[in-house]
């Protein structure tokens, strides 16, 4: 699932690989994609453009170019690839952009729960995007206390709300609390000076990790690298992971590592 490294590689590709470029076609394989856009306005709007700094904000990629914009979601399964023209199309490119080098931007998404939108001005483009709350990635410490300050809900709930902090997904909550040591089903405002301090240092050094791999990384050091495994099994501790459901969402912990007023 794309969380934010996700989403920063993605942006990486626009800005390595297209910005500076020009589009020179738009091909729709699948309007299931488009949101609010057809695939006539889509093309009209986009065609003959150029390129200009991407940008990105949580799950968000804000394709820009010197007229409108284009906004990317990629839901669960979604991706953004630079490829040769003379690739192969795969079964799931939804949306290829063709660049004046021969190269294509291609949204490839499995389960379209998410997609592309037109956005012709910034105004639009705050619509679209609509109640985010601040980048996970230039959350500081006293952000954090606000954030958590009189909050009821439980902690990774409250991480995992866009519109509290925008780019924290199932994955990265899981690893930034079993890193912080703090269960995930603890009251958000219940946790104390210490934790919130552990809670910024694991947000950062997990997300500045994952940010330089491109996606959250699998290593043995990691949650990530056993939350998969048939009997899982904690890497800081060797005691059994647990597997819970924390407001809906699969959740894995450590009930040795993470327990409360630790």
């Amino acid at each position: 699932m794309p969380e934010l490294p996700d989403v920063e590689g993605f942006r990486r590709v626009v800005r390595e690989s297209g910005q500076g470029r020009r589009i020179t076609g738009v091909s729709v394989a699948d309007p299931g994609v488009l949101r609010g856009v057809t695939p006539a306005r889509l093309r009209k709007a986009l065609t003959g453009r150029r390129l200009t700094e991407p940008e990105r904000h949580g799950k968000w990629l804000v394709a820009r170019t010197d007229g409108p914009a284009a906004l990317l979601h990629f839901g669960m399964t979604g991706r953004l690839l630079a490829l040769s023209a003379d690739d192969p199309p795969a079964p799931h490119d939804r949306v290829t952009f063709d660049l004046d080098d021969g190269q294509q931007l291609r949204y490839r998404d499995q389960r379209k729960l998410q997609g592309l939108w037109l956005a012709p001005t910034d105004a639009d483009i705050g619509r679209i995007i609509g109640d985010q709350g601040p980048d996970a990635l230039s959350l500081t410490r006293p952000d954090l206390d606000r954030l958590l300050e009189g909050r009821r809900g439980r902690v990774k709930s409250v991480l995992t709300d866009q519109a509290a902090v925008a780019g924290l997904g199932n994955l990265l909550a899981d690893e930034i609390l079993w890193r912080a040591r703090i269960r995930p089903a603890r009251p958000a405002r219940d946790l104390g000076p210490e934790e919130r301090h552990r809670l910024a240092d694991a947000m950062r050094q997990a997300l500045r990790s994952s940010v330089r791999a491109g996606h959250v990384p699998t290593r043995p050091s990691w949650l990530t690298g056993h939350r998969d495994d048939p009997e899982p099994v904690c890497p800081r501790c060797s005691g059994p992971l647990r597997r819970d459901r924390v407001s809906g969402r699969g959740t894995v912990w450590c009930p040795r590592c993470q327990r409360d007023g630790d």
